[in-house]
């Protein structure tokens, strides 16, 4: 995965890169593992959390950047 987007499913992106969890947990996300959590978006999840969906998208995206 070299970038998500927002509209990306939280699912998606740990089944692709477990590694990104670690951002999910940072904006107090601790419920990954749930059926209802993999099947939010991005924003969907930003939005209940109270987080930033463009900030998170490239936060994220810098650290796959420099992870590739």
């Amino acid at each position: 995965m070299k970038e998500i987007t927002k509209d990306m499913k939280i699912g998606e992106i740990l089944d692709n890169n477990s590694d990104l969890a670690q951002f999910f947990f940072a904006m107090g996300m601790h419920c990954l593992g749930c059926p209802s959590a993999r099947n939010e978006t991005v924003a969907q999840a930003c939005m209940v959390h109270g987080t930033d969906a463009d900030k998170l998208v490239e936060d994220i995206n810098d650290y796959l950047a420099k992870n590739a």
